[in-house]
């Protein structure tokens, strides 16, 4: 039976960057990828997605991603970076392999998966939020006769044209969703509250630092005195031609659904076609579930180590793994404290 010094679910972004720092501290570690391939859930994004901080604040820890022909990587052109980083730094991945329990043993953890059982001293959970996408509820929902999507779904707006379609979600997705689709077809966009646009000179780069600032008690302001959030949308040229067509404008949710489509708080009536759910998603915690840890879809942390249990830690889930864990540039930190903590326990 072979015992691994560390374990590490998930092949994508999060699980790269602990691999990265195991990989320089002589770990003995492998990941478990589900995916065939590598790109994690950057495979499963819509054909256009374009990231919106310019490329040196696209990369991960030790190599940055080269430079392209434009300023914000393509979805493709980043697939091909994590491909290469995985080449670069030989990293120990094996694919086609799904966690579907985890068990604690007097010595660590024992895995269960498609391709057998695996064992380790420490375990590192980086599978992310993309698997387990999140539609709200609503009255009436079932009997809606259109179709339904989530954007994890989305790949680009040939079905849509001449037809209905609400956009529902207020986010960089919903934005980005939104200025394609509404190309092709009459699009209403609804958010739970105005949404809120960044100037165009403002993206993703000054977004995350001045976020950072904020989380450590500083202004949390841009250069030009903007109050910040990362839920903020970035400007990129898609959702800039968008609001050239006057697309941009959004509604407050609709009460319930009817055969048709949707009914609003007065009562109206409006028909659609689809209905595209941008609305983001939740920690994807499943293979987890064994373990009896997991609260209202989280696990009790501190900073990324499980306080329930010893030697387990979760990277890469959003705040309550570490400010900006989720972003491909805050998720650096956030893996080499993790690594630091992993080290200093099999070392010791």
């Amino acid at each position: 039976m072979k015992i691994y010094e560390t374990l590490v679910i998930g092949g994508g972004q999060a699980g790269l960057s602990v691999a990265y720092f195991l990989r320089r501290y002589k770990i003995e570690y492998l990941i478990l990828d589900d995916q065939d391939q590598a790109g994690g859930s950057w495979t499963n994004t819509w054909d256009s997605l374009k990231l919106f901080s310019p490329t040196q604040f696209s990369s991960l820890s030790g190599w940055g991603m080269p430079e392209g022909e434009s300023e914000y990587p393509s979805k493709t052109s980043f697939i091909e970076y994590l491909k290469q980083y995985e080449i670069r730094y030989n990293l120990n991945i094996k694919r086609s392999t799904k966690v579907t329990a985890v068990h604690k043993t007097a010595f660590g953890y024992k895995l269960e998966t498609n391709t057998g059982t695996y064992y380790c001293k420490t375990l590192v959970s980086a599978t992310g939020t993309a698997q387990n996408p999140y539609i709200p509820t609503y009255p009436k929902q079932e009997m809606f006769l259109g179709t339904m999507i989530h954007s994890s779904e989305y790949k680009n707006a040939d079905s849509y044209t001449n037809k209905s379609v609400l956009i529902v979600g207020g986010g960089n997705s919903g934005a980005q969703v939104l200025a394609e689709v509404s190309k092709v077809a009459k699009t209403q966009w609804v958010t739970i509250n105005e949404p809120n646009f960044l100037p165009d000179d403002i993206d993703g780069r000054y977004l995350f630092n001045d976020a950072t600032d904020k989380f450590y008690g500083k202004t949390g302001n841009t250069n030009a005195g903007l109050k910040t959030s990362l839920s903020d949308i970035v400007m990129v040229q898609s959702v800039k031609e968008a609001r050239g067509r006057g697309a941009l404008t959004s509604k407050r949710p609709f009460s319930s659904f009817y055969d048709n489509g949707v009914v609003w708080d007065n009562e109206d009536k409006t028909a659609v076609d689809a209905v595209i759910w941008c609305t983001g998603f939740k920690a994807n915690l499943k293979h987890l579930e064994s373990l009896d840890i997991i609260e209202n879809n989280k696990i009790e942390t501190s900073y990324t180590k499980c306080k329930k249990l010893p030697n387990l830690w979760l990277v890469g889930y959003g705040s309550w793994t570490g400010f900006a864990s989720a972003t491909i540039y805050g998720v650096g930190k956030t893996a080499r404290h993790t690594v630091n903590n992993i080290v200093s326990i099999l070392r010791s």
